[in-house]
Formats: structure tokens, sequence, C-alpha cells
């Protein structure tokens, strides 16, 4: 996804920052674009709480070309927190889309005074992060598992069995997974994978994974391929796209009567079967996904209602029950205890 920044119209101090996270962090076009975004909303309103426009102006309308660091400047910890009530009460945003624009701002600010001190202090450092509801991600079962793994059929069979059988076995990101390349399936059985920020990471590919690929790389089209180092090789001879895999996903997962699912449940899948039947280290769970905080890979610790209830069921008091017949010494405890004072 191309960022689409037009620098004639955008603030030459927007646009280095674009730059900085091209080039020093590393973020993708698709994240870039989200912190242009959120910074846009943000100076626009910010242009229009100042009275810089007038009241009638359209506010998705309204042009930020002029921003400077003179503006900036004069932005306050209050001016923001005047932004997320506007983003709750106009806009309609949820905890999730304002946590987003709260990282926005304060990676934007940070740039500001930390990295290019253009800022001598950062007025957000003090800014809280909307509270978000967690709850437990969705997951197929492993019966469920199984039955998606069956309905691969026709020309693309192999294809799209490696994609379901690499997806639920490795765990990748779509992303990830429509860009390997043939060169970075390893001769040690082993797969490069290139994650958020461009981190490469090394997938361990189990016995399912090495046989499926040797099946789809045996009937991959060799000829006439716009891209020769893709893996995965959609009809048009191209490198697989997101947008595709999604959509034949999709499809396998309604044919076993899972519409609502996504590609990105078949990632949850396997982090919390490989935690639940594999019973992987937290940590080690951590490096196979590629989590860069050990508190987003703990969400897969949740426990299922068979392990709680065998947790349960191994409790040395389960298999007591309470007394029903007479017990003499009961009963003598009861008739002293009845003499005690209270």
């Amino acid at each position: 996804m191309e960022v689409q920044i037009v620098q004639e119209q955008d603030p030459p101090i927007m646009v280095q920052f674009m730059g900085y996270l091209s080039t020093v962090r590393g973020k993708s076009p698709k994240t870039i674009r989200e912190y242009y975004l959120d910074l846009r909303m943000f100076f626009r309103f910010i242009k229009k709480l100042r009275g810089a426009v007038p009241a009638s102006a359209e506010f998705d309308e309204i042009s930020v070309s002029d921003v400077d660091l003179e503006l900036i400047k004069t932005i306050t910890l209050a001016d923001v927190y005047e932004f997320m009530n506007y983003l709750t009460n106009v806009r309609q945003n949820g905890p999730a889309a304002r946590a987003r624009k709260v990282s926005s701002l304060r990676t934007f600010f940070k740039y500001l005074t930390v990295r290019t001190h253009m800022l001598e202090k950062n007025p957000i450092e003090e800014l809280e992060t909307p509270k978000q509801k967690k709850s437990l991600p969705k997951y197929l079962t492993l019966e469920q598992s199984k039955a998606l793994l069956q309905q691969p059929e026709g020309k693309n069979k192999e294809r799209d069995f490696c994609m379901l059988t690499l997806f639920l076995n490795c765990g990748i990101r779509l992303s990830e997974l429509c860009g390997i390349n043939i060169g970075d399936i390893r001769s040690d059985n082993t797969l490069k994978v290139t994650g958020k920020g461009n981190k490469e990471r090394i997938v361990y590919l189990n016995d399912a994974c090495l046989d499926a690929l040797a099946a789809y790389i045996k009937v991959r089209p060799r000829t006439g391929l716009k891209d020769r180092n893709a893996l995965f090789i959609s009809r048009q001879h191209k490198r697989i796209s997101p947008p595709m895999v999604q959509h034949i996903v999709k499809q396998y997962l309604s044919e076993i009567g899972l519409d609502t699912y996504s590609t990105h449940k078949l990632r949850h899948t396997a982090a919390t079967l490989m935690y639940q039947y594999g019973h992987v280290d937290v940590r080690v769970l951590q490096e196979i996904l590629g989590h860069e905080n050990l508190g987003t890979t703990e969400i897969y610790t949740h426990l299922s209602n068979r392990q709680m209830r065998e947790a349960a069921e191994s409790n040395p008091l389960a298999e007591v029950k309470a007394k029903t017949e007479f017990d003499p010494e009961i009963e003598n405890a009861s008739e002293e205890d009845a003499s005690l004072p209270v």
C-alpha cells in the first residue's frame, strides 16, 4: 500500500517525520499511512480549536499545509485531552482507535524532542492511554483445524493446503506468508520470515510443513512468472497478494461453518494449540510469533475449559464427600463444643 502523501500539500515537519518512520524505524507503508492520517486529523482539530479556520469549514477538508513548529509549540496536554473528547463524542471512536492515535502522537512528539531536539519539552509526556477491554483471541479448536485442512481441492489444492498448513503450524502473519521467497526455505528445515518493521526471524518447519511444501513445490509454476522469487504464486503468475489469501482462507473457513473468522484467527489458533497441547513456554512462543513485547504473547496463555476442568478434578480434595452416617467422634466433639463459651 502506498503512503500517498503529497508533499506540496503536507507540512514539511510531517513529511520529515514520515521519512523518519520509513528509513530509521523501518515501518511498513500501511503503518506509516496510519500515522499520517492520525496526525492530519489531530492538526485539523487543533486548527479548528484555535479558530484558525471558519466555523463553517468542513472538518475533513481543512488543510494542514501551514502547520509548522510554531503552532506545534503551542500544543498542550489539555489540547490533546480535548482531542480525545472529540474522538469519543463526535467521531465515535472506541478505546482501541483512540489508543492508536495516542500512540501516533506519542511517537511524533518523542521524535520532536528526543530524536531531533526541535522541542525542548514534550507536552504530552504524561498523556494516558485509553483503557481497552482485554478480550481473549478467537481461535479454531483442534477438530476445526483438522477439518479446515481437509477443504482444499481442485487445481490449487497443493498451494492452498500448504498455505493453511504454514498458518496453523507456524503462526505466521498474512504479510509474512505472502512475502516468503523460495530462497527463504533453508536446508536445515527452517524458514526465514520477515515480520513487522522488517525484522527477520527463523521459523522451524515440522514434518507437516515440510511435506506440504514439497508437494506444492512440485506443482508450482516455473514459467511465465512475474516474480521468480515468490513462493506462493497466483493464477496471474504473480506473487500472491494478501487480499487473495484472505479470500481463499475465508472461503475454506465458510465451508466448515466459520464465516465470521479471518486469516488472522489462524495465527491465534497456532499460538493457542502450541500452548495448550505442546506446553510451550510463553517466552518460546514469543520468539515463534515474533512479538516484540511479552505482554502481547501472554494473552495466549489463557486456559481452555478442558484445562480448567482437569485442574479442578486433579484437586486432592475432589473425591471427599460429605459424611452422612452417624460418627461417634463427630457427635462427641459437637457435645463438647456446645459446652465451650462463645
